[in-house]
């Protein structure tokens, strides 16, 4: 097998997809985006590496991880055929950064665990949670969720903009944005990772809702 190429894929997006009702499907960068989105009735951007600072016009800082530009330029076409085809998007860690850049919006590259909340806590259980965020009345995730949330902390990087026509959500106790949406309310975005928390989770029971909606 030396040599050669393969998709890795994290089970807990489908398993959290099935839970809610919903029909999983992995997909693969061999495919053209606009093929793959014509067949989708919705779309998961998942968790993942950092995003390239040169897609919010910044220079690379001292804690940026490893950068993936192929997968950045490729979920950036996903993002971008998902709202031409108006399907309903899930944005989860990684994918809720690129959706605020993919807005206009910017990040802070890098947050230490003794900052604010304490957002990176890869030595916990992503199972585990670890702080609470404050969701914002009057919004999508305030049907969903509670008005205090306990979620879990994987993410080392936090919004330092918000991108244009996005609602922010979900506020943690530091200021810092965990959740936002767009006032079509045909796109969520969370800073945590629903997949590991209790199924079926909110968020893609409100995915396979909307697409099973946009079906009839």
């Amino acid at each position: 097998m030396s040599g050669l190429r393969f998709d890795l894929h994290f089970s807990d997006y489908p398993r959290s997809i099935a839970a809610a009702g919903g029909l999983p499907v992995e997909l693969t960068r061999d495919a053209d985006v606009d093929g793959i989105i014509e067949r989708l009735d919705g779309l998961v951007l998942s968790g993942g590496a950092d995003l390239d600072p040169s897609l919010y016009g910044k220079e690379p800082e001292s804690g940026l991880q490893p950068l993936e530009p192929d997968r950045d330029e490729w979920e950036m076409a996903l993002l971008q055929a998902a709202r031409k085809n108006e399907l309903p998007i899930l944005a989860i860690c990684r994918g809720f950064q690129l959706v605020n850049v993919a807005f206009g919006g910017s990040l802070v590259q890098h947050v230490e665990l003794d900052e604010g909340a304490g957002h990176p806590q890869w030595d916990v259980d992503g199972r585990t949670t670890t702080h609470e965020v404050h969701v914002e009345p009057d919004t999508l995730a305030a049907t969903l969720f509670p008005s205090v949330l306990a979620v879990n902390s994987l993410h080392h990087q936090t919004v330092e903009t918000v991108g244009a026509g996005l609602t922010v959500s979900a506020i943690a106790p530091d200021g810092v944005v965990e959740a936002f949406e767009t006032a079509q309310r045909d796109l969520l975005a969370v800073q945590w990772h629903p997949e590991l928390l209790s199924a079926p989770d909110p968020t893609f029971v409100w995915l396979v809702r909307q697409a099973t909606e946009r079906l009839a």
